[in-house]
């Protein structure tokens, strides 16, 4: 281990110790219990992360989609952090695409701006102009002197965040000897973030699930993907188009220039909820920065670096799930959770039931407007109350309703997601009833039930 190792781990553990410090006196060494506990330590979590630097904000980001994994109040708190950080030289930008793709970027673009429109702790982005034309993926060919977004990766990222993930392996091994938190199995689940940032790094995986992305969009007229002009693009480098539009905190200004608001917020929780529950894999890492609108009243999405997958079987569940929900019928919505993993011992299904009751009632069909996020809260807080394991695929259905939730609202504040989405789940069910492999499985239970039926 170097001097720079060793004084970067020094002070990485100091940050941490002072933040446990202050997290104890914040929980008054205890005495402080329950949710308000849980909100200051996730707060405190947030924090440090943003302080540790680049590799713990990325293995926050991820933990923010495994409530599976983390209490709730952790994984909302997480979906705040700042990844925002001064821009380095143009100089050292020029050299890393030189590098690259092997020519400097005013050979290769015109009008490439020196001041970045985005910067963070990994990557920043630059606008440029396409020198020459070039064909996409899909879509018409992109003409010389097409806008373009060129995001390139900081110098040295990649070994400063190895240094890091190696300090926190040592942790997470020394943390799995505790038996109150060896259950959690540190070790395995830093290996599986590791292994997920790694992806992450790679810039061409973010171009490909844009691509693909863009692709199953294509017929949707109010959404658009940048695409990625593969020619410049690296492991380290992504070109694609520059689209204008406003940031989600920049409704007003779009609403004001003619965009419904109102029905582009119903038509975005259907967007995403196509992604969960139809195409099978979504983006998990929406928030202002990677979606906003067009001047023609489009939902822009962008950094396809955190995606979430749902298998088949798990669509279905979800699929049930959420019509239980939009529905108010809690025995079908724990009935299909089963199926998602999501196991409730005999002694506890009635009080687990009627729970679901009366937060299905105070929080999604009561209210004049249904509270999806303080549904989802409450909920995996009553299955911690109950001590029962909640699944990677139940927890990623409510993590995925609470964002579409929050993009919706981010659009258009009044908009009832429960309400819009019951004309989409009953669809989607319907369509389910008449697919082949499912006739083939349901038939001979069907014919059996007939039969007994007739005999009777």
């Amino acid at each position: 281990m170097t001097d720079r190792q060793r004084s970067r781990g020094r002070h990485l553990l100091l940050a941490v110790l002072g933040s446990l410090i202050g997290t104890a006196w914040k929980i008054r060494f205890g005495l402080i219990r329950g949710h308000r506990r849980r909100s200051l330590v996730a707060a405190r979590t947030r924090q440090l992360c943003e302080r540790l630097g680049p590799a713990f904000i990325k293995l926050g980001q991820l933990a923010s989609i495994r409530p599976d994994v983390f209490a709730p109040e952790t994984v909302f708190e997480l979906e705040r952090l700042q990844d925002r950080v001064a821009p380095i030289p143009t100089a050292d930008i020029a050299a890393v695409l030189a590098r690259e793709l092997g020519q400097s970027p005013t050979r290769l673009f015109d009008e490439f701006e020196d001041q970045p429109v985005a910067a963070g702790s990994v990557a920043q982005v630059h606008r440029a102009r396409l020198k020459r034309a070039y064909r996409p993926v899909h879509g018409p060919a992109l003409p010389a002197g097409t806008p373009v977004a060129i995001k390139v990766q900081r110098p040295g990222i990649e070994a400063l965040i190895a240094a890091d993930l190696l300090l926190a392996r040592r942790w997470a091994r020394r943390l799995a000897r505790l038996p109150k938190l060896g259950r959690w199995r540190p070790v395995e689940l830093l290996d599986e973030f590791s292994a997920m940032l790694a992806r992450e790094l790679d810039l061409r995986n973010e171009g490909r699930i844009g691509d693909r992305f863009g692709r199953d969009f294509a017929a949707d007229a109010f959404v658009i993907v940048p695409r990625v002009v593969w020619r410049h693009t690296t492991r380290r480098v992504l070109v694609s188009e520059f689209v204008e539009g406003w940031r989600l905190n920049e409704i007003g200004e779009a609403e004001r220039a003619g965009v419904d608001a109102r029905s582009l917020a119903a038509h975005g929780a259907e967007v995403f909820m196509r992604q969960v529950l139809v195409l099978g894999y979504f983006h998990a890492d929406l928030h202002p920065a990677n979606l906003f609108v067009t001047p023609k009243g489009q939902l822009c999405f962008l950094d396809f670096g955190i995606v979430g997958r749902t298998t088949p079987e798990q669509r279905e569940a979800i699929a049930q799930v959420l019509i239980g929900l939009v529905y108010g019928d809690a025995d079908r919505a724990l009935r299909y959770s089963r199926e998602l993993g999501l196991v409730v011992p005999d002694a506890l299904v009635d009080d687990v039931r009627r729970r679901i009751e009366g937060l299905i009632r105070a929080c999604l069909l009561d209210p004049p407007i249904a509270d999806v996020r303080g549904f989802a809260l409450a909920f995996l807080s009553m299955l911690a109350d109950f001590r029962i394991v909640i699944p990677s695929g139940f927890g990623l259905l409510v993590k995925a309703l609470v964002t579409v939730e929050g993009v919706s609202h981010a659009i258009y504040p009044d908009l009832d997601l429960i309400e819009s989405a019951k004309p989409f789940a009953t669809g989607l069910i319907a369509a389910q009833l008449v697919q082949p492999d499912r006739l083939r499985r349901r038939l001979p239970a069907a014919g059996r039930a007939a039969l007994d039926a007739f005999l009777a």
